[in-house]
């Protein structure tokens, strides 16, 4: 029930920062989003091994929040930087791309962080998931412009160590 309750006060929270300056109408919709999206993701943040002692503890929840606020930043950072990299090759004379797809090491293995390491990707500007190959521990990236010798991509390693401490 805590977390639900969390989550809950979570999304409004987003929500209501994103509809800013609120009204009736923005926070009755919240509220309704927001019990949508806590009851579709209320078992996120939760541990997956069997019985009741599987929940994580209180203090390692608020710390996985805490974790995913900095994560949102990160992420939020490199779609800047990959927003104005895309705009300057669009931009530029001569369009500088070199497209490529690269196979990225991946140290995720739950479900949850190997998706949100892929989406995330893909909505970075100039990138894309491709595949996933969750066996071996990879992901395959399309980028728009790869350079001579690049052998992964630097904002999968910056999501990634943040992913690790919300997921695993």
């Amino acid at each position: 029930m805590i977390f639900a309750a969390a989550y809950f006060a979570l999304w409004l929270s987003v929500w209501m920062l994103l509809s800013w300056p609120p009204d009736i109408k923005d926070l009755l919709t919240g509220v309704a989003a927001a019990l949508f999206v806590s009851f579709m993701t209320n078992g996120v943040l939760r541990d997956t091994g069997p019985g009741p002692s599987a929940r994580r503890s209180a203090r390692a929840a608020a710390a996985a929040s805490a974790w995913f606020l900095c994560y949102a930043a990160v992420f939020l950072w490199e779609c800047v930087k990959a927003n104005i990299d895309v705009a300057f090759r669009v931009l530029h004379p001569d369009i500088p791309i070199r497209p490529g797809t690269l196979r990225v090491k991946t140290g995720l293995r739950s479900d949850v962080g190997i998706t949100f390491l892929a989406n995330s990707v893909t909505l970075t500007p100039g990138t894309t998931t491709v595949d996933v190959d969750k066996e071996r521990g990879y992901i395959y990236v399309h980028c728009l412009s790869i350079k001579e010798g690049q052998d992964g991509v630097p904002a999968v390693g910056r999501f990634e160590r943040i992913l690790k401490r919300i997921f695993e």
